[in-house]
C-alpha cells in the first residue's frame, strides 16, 4: 500500500512539473505577444534552469530576436533545434535569426551565415511543406541571395508555385518581387494588386503595394495605399507598424504614421511588432512633429518593458537631454 501511495505521489509531482512547464511556456509566449520582452526573458531563463525544453529555448530565441541580440538568440535557437531536430518551426526561427545576423555582419561573415540561412529555411520547408510562411521566407532568400550561396530566381519562382496552393496572395507577392528584380515595374504592380484582390483587401497586401510605390519613388501613391491600409481588415496587424515605418523613411505625413501606430496599440498586438518597438516608433513620429514631451512619454513606455532597447534609449536622450 505504501508503495502504491508513493507511486501515485510520484505521478502527481511529475504531472504537475509537466503542466507547469507548459503553463510557463504559454505565459512567456503571451508576454512576447504583448511586447513585454524583459519579463519574457526572465521567465524563460528561470524555466530553462528548472525544466529545459526545446519550446522554451525557441521562445527565448524569439525574445532575443525582438531585441536584436543576434548572438544570444542564435545560441538559444540552436539549442531548440538540437533538442527537437524534426520541428520545422524551430529551423525556421534559426534561419531567420541567422539571416538577421548576416544582414548586420561584414562581407565574409555574412557569406558564411547565408549558407546556414539557406540550409535552415530548406530544412524548415522539408519538415513542414504546407507552412506558407516558411516557403515565403525561403522564396525571399532565393530572390535576394547570390547564386554562390544558393540563391536564384528560378528557385524563387518554383516556390511561388508551391505557395499558390497555400496562400494565393503571398504567391502573387513572390511573383511581384520577381518582376521587380527583372525591372518589370508594370508586371510587378499588376502582381501586387492581384495580391490585394486575393487577400480580399487585407492590410498586408496594401502594405506591400505601398512598399512597392516607395521603392519606385511614387510617394503620393504610397501615401494613398497607406491611407487605404488604415481602414482595411487586419489580417496582419503588424502591417500598421510597418506602414508607419514607411512614413518615417520617406519623411511624409507623420500624422498618418501616428494614426497607424495608435490604431495598432489599440488593437490586438502581435509578436511580429512588439509593443516596445511600436511605442518607440510612435515616439519618433511625435518627435518629428515637435512634440518632445509626447515622444519622451512613448520612449519611457518602451523602456519600461524593454529596458535595454537602444533606439528608445537614444530617443529619450534626444528629447529629454
Amino acid at each position: 500500500m505504501k508503495r502504491m501511495i508513493a507511486f501515485v505521489c510520484f505521478l502527481l509531482v511529475f504531472s504537475l512539473a509537466v503542466l507547469s512547464r507548459g503553463w510557463a511556456a504559454d505565459g512567456s509566449e503571451g508576454l512576447l505577444a504583448a511586447g513585454k520582452v524583459d519579463e519574457a526573458v526572465e521567465s524563460l531563463q528561470r524555466q530553462i534552469q528548472n525544466f529545459p525544453s526545446a519550446r522554451a529555448y525557441n521562445l527565448l530565441c524569439r525574445a532575443h530576436f525582438e531585441m536584436g541580440a543576434w548572438d544570444a538568440g542564435i545560441a538559444a535557437c540552436e539549442k531548440a533545434v538540437g533538442i527537437e531536430p524534426t520541428n520545422g518551426v524551430y529551423h525556421l526561427w534559426l534561419a531567420r535569426i541567422y539571416g538577421e545576423k548576416a544582414d548586420h555582419a561584414g562581407f565574409f561573415s555574412a557569406a558564411g551565415l547565408a549558407k546556414k540561412v539557406r540550409i535552415e529555411f530548406e530544412r524548415a520547408v522539408e519538415l513542414n511543406p504546407d507552412n506558407w510562411e516558411a516557403r515565403t521566407d525561403l522564396a525571399e532568400f532565393y530572390l535576394e541571395a547570390p547564386g554562390i550561396v544558393g540563391g536564384g530566381k528560378d528557385k524563387a519562382r518554383a516556390q511561388a508555385e508551391e505557395i499558390a496552393r497555400l496562400n494565393r496572395a503571398m504567391a502573387h507577392w513572390v511573383r511581384a518581387r520577381l518582376a521587380e528584380k527583372n525591372k518589370d515595374l508594370t508586371g510587378a504592380e499588376r502582381e501586387y494588386r492581384a495580391a490585394v484582390d486575393a487577400s480580399q483587401g487585407g492590410a498586408r497586401a496594401w502594405l506591400n503595394l505601398a512598399g512597392f510605390y516607395r521603392r519606385a519613388q511614387r510617394l503620393d501613391e504610397m501615401e494613398e495605399a497607406l491611407r487605404t491600409l488604415e481602414t482595411r481588415p487586419l489580417d496582419h496587424p503588424a502591417a500598421l507598424v510597418d506602414g508607419a515605418s514607411l512614413v518615417l523613411r520617406t519623411g511624409r505625413n507623420y500624422l498618418l504614421g501616428v494614426r497607424l501606430v495608435r490604431r495598432y496599440l489599440a488593437s490586438k498586438t502581435v509578436e511580429e511588432a512588439p509593443v516596445f518597438k511600436a511605442r518607440c516608433m510612435l515616439g519618433e513620429l511625435l518627435e518629428r512633429q515637435g512634440d518632445r514631451a509626447g515622444a519622451a512619454e512613448q520612449y519611457r513606455a518602451a523602456l519600461a518593458i524593454a529596458h535595454s532597447f537602444r533606439p528608445a534609449q537614444e530617443g529619450l536622450r534626444r528629447v529629454a537631454g
